[in-house]
């Protein structure tokens, strides 16, 4: 029986896990007295249908207590067994799952099925290593099982295991010549190895035995886009758009070269269109965010960078895009919230403690962040240039103005002009605090006039002396 490579886990949609049932082909051990076997079949099947109900209700223990009322001998066959810890490991017990699975290899070492399914646990436990262990546990029995040689395969692809992916697809089109997941992993391994000619010749070849096959012309894309040809990659991802509407990782890449090639506002709505094949797939929001920035749409930009914070908590980019944009807006303490978070997640940024500190002293007053920036300080290089612009907040809230002759001194030997533009603009936030806004305009133009738009904060500061007209020198 060949096992569908299904992977169970919550994130997958759990009709997959039904799917899985209906391709499963359970049989069952005879039972010596025929009406009893149907009768008895008929009970198990009523039972996978309850516990498919309870998956898509996302109510897995109860799930998984129903196959306890499997009858024997159907409950402790291989397949109820393997079929019960899928299930389990898509509700996340994934060692529940490996110890049945391990039962059955225990009693039969050469089954299959069940390193199929202890690969695909392992696979949605994150355990790369493992799952290719169990794959390899296949090949042993089986030399030329193609399924199990494509997986190996593209694992080393992800590992940039080149070479032995390359092998591991050969295999595979030696037992199924015409086999397409193998034509293109190894296209795809020629084109890591820069062997250009092989991978065309096998791109080629996939389009033209499978014309349908939206992968074929995306993965050709690839091709011609690592080869500078735009207009062919173009053209094959728009034939795959077509084949494959709904695939969002095509939309992705269709999007990312349309950006390649300036042409900002049709990579807009592509990204848009990925936003609405799959609102919760976090990559195209960060396109979008930017560009809506670039484009002038401010606030849609702040929208997608909520919706990026939102659903990848742990991307400090998009967390400092969206605090910029709550600085934008006077959002002070959302503000310090969203660069809190970004410095918690890149707390080898201090100046993202400097802007959480900057929107805490708005929020509240500038006594506030006192201890947090002695904490912050304390982990920064002495000496350098962030750790003096700290001090020079830390001084600010016990209303000690001793050192802007310092920093200024500093900032005009500086050489770095990434970090100097930056400094500025931290002046002038400074002076702001302070209520001199004239120190601090002038500190905006002096940004300004840098032209480092290269910076985090040019945006927010271009966005000041907008809003105040100010004239740059």
């Amino acid at each position: 029986m060949k096992i569908p490579q299904i992977s169970f886990n919550k994130s997958k949609s759990l009709a997959a896990v039904f799917l899985f049932l209906a391709l499963w082909g359970i049989t069952f051990i005879p039972a010596q007295n025929s009406q009893a076997v149907t009768a008895q079949t008929a009970t198990t099947d009523s039972i996978l249908i309850q516990i498919n109900d309870l998956l898509s209700a996302s109510k897995y223990n109860d799930a998984i207590a129903l196959f306890d009322t499997i009858s024997l001998p159907d409950r402790d066959s291989a397949n109820v067994q393997l079929l019960k810890a899928s299930v389990l490991s898509s509700a996340g017990k994934y060692a529940d799952a490996r110890a049945v699975v391990g039962s059955i290899t225990a009693k039969d070492p050469k089954n299959v099925d069940a390193f199929f399914v202890l690969a695909e646990i392992e696979n949605a436990a994150g355990r790369t290593l493992q799952q290719q262990a169990a794959l390899e546990q296949i090949i042993k029995i089986q030399p030329d099982n193609v399924e199990a040689l494509i997986t190996l395969g593209n694992l080393s692809l992800q590992s940039r295991a080149v070479r032995p992916a390359a092998a591991y697809f050969h295999q595979a089109l030696t037992k199924e010549p015409d086999n397409a997941s193998a034509m293109l992993g190894l296209a795809r391994a020629f084109r890591m190895n820069k062997e250009w000619d092989d991978a065309q010749v096998l791109l080629n070849r996939a389009v033209e035995l499978y014309p349908d096959l939206a992968e074929a012309r995306s993965e050709r894309a690839r091709f011609y886009w690592g080869r500078g040809q735009q207009k062919d990659a173009l053209a094959d991802l728009d034939v795959a758009k077509k084949l494959a509407p709904d695939d969002y990782w095509i939309s992705i890449d269709r999007a990312n070269l349309l950006l390649e090639m300036n042409k900002q506002s049709d990579a807009l709505e592509e990204f848009t269109r990925a936003i609405s094949i799959n609102p919760n797939e976090y990559t195209a929001y960060a396109y979008s965010a930017g560009l809506k920035d670039d484009l002038g749409d401010s606030d849609g930009a702040e929208k997608d960078y909520a919706a990026l914070a939102k659903l990848n908590p742990t991307y400090f980019y998009g967390l400092e895009g969206l605090g910029l944009h709550q600085m934008r807006d006077e959002k002070w303490a959302e503000a310090k919230d969203s660069f809190m978070a970004a410095y918690n997640q890149a707390s080898q940024e201090p100046l993202y403690a400097l802007l959480a500190a900057i929107n805490w002293m708005r929020a509240e007053d500038i006594t506030k962040p006192r201890a947090f920036l002695a904490q912050v300080q304390a982990k920064v290089k002495q000496n350098t240039l962030e750790w003096y612009m700290l001090r020079l907040y830390y001084d600010l809230t016990v209303r000690n103005y001793v050192g802007e002759s310092d920093m200024v001194v500093r900032l005009d030997k500086e050489q770095d002009l990434n970090l100097k533009a930056r400094m500025l603009f931290y002046m002038a936030q400074y002076y702001e605090i302070r209520g001199n806004a004239s120190l601090a305009n002038k500190y905006y133009l002096m940004v300004n006039d840098m032209d480092n738009r290269n910076i985090p904060e040019w945006r927010l500061n271009n966005w000041i002396i907008t809003d105040r007209k100010l004239k740059p020198f």
